[in-house]
């Protein structure tokens, strides 16, 4: 899985994906402490996405909401970062 190099500062405008075309779960990259973050979004609107993601490189989430400029698709699954455990949230639910 490559991690995004370019800086969120620098992104063409028109290249930017609107906050609200992300769904629950989507795996996204998103910037926070000068690097790019593995991470799944939880919610989003027309204003941001909140997003859980691994804030090192150990195990364990963060949760924060972003504006578009700092966050990306991923097309990746990390098996370390938050979609392992919504995964597993999903499938206990769709059980009941």
């Amino acid at each position: 899985m490559a991690v995004p190099t370019i800086d969120p500062n620098q992104r063409d405008p028109h290249d930017v994906v609107p906050t609200d075309s992300y769904q629950p779960t989507d795996p996204v990259w998103i910037f926070r402490s000068g690097t790019w973050r593995a991470g799944v979004v939880e919610v989003a609107s027309a204003g941001a996405a909140t997003v859980t993601y691994r804030p090192s490189g150990a195990r364990g989430t963060g949760v924060d909401t972003l504006t578009a400029r700092y966050v990306l698709p991923r097309a990746d699954l990390d098996p370390l970062d938050a979609v392992s455990g919504m995964q597993r949230r999903l499938d206990v639910a769709e059980l009941r």
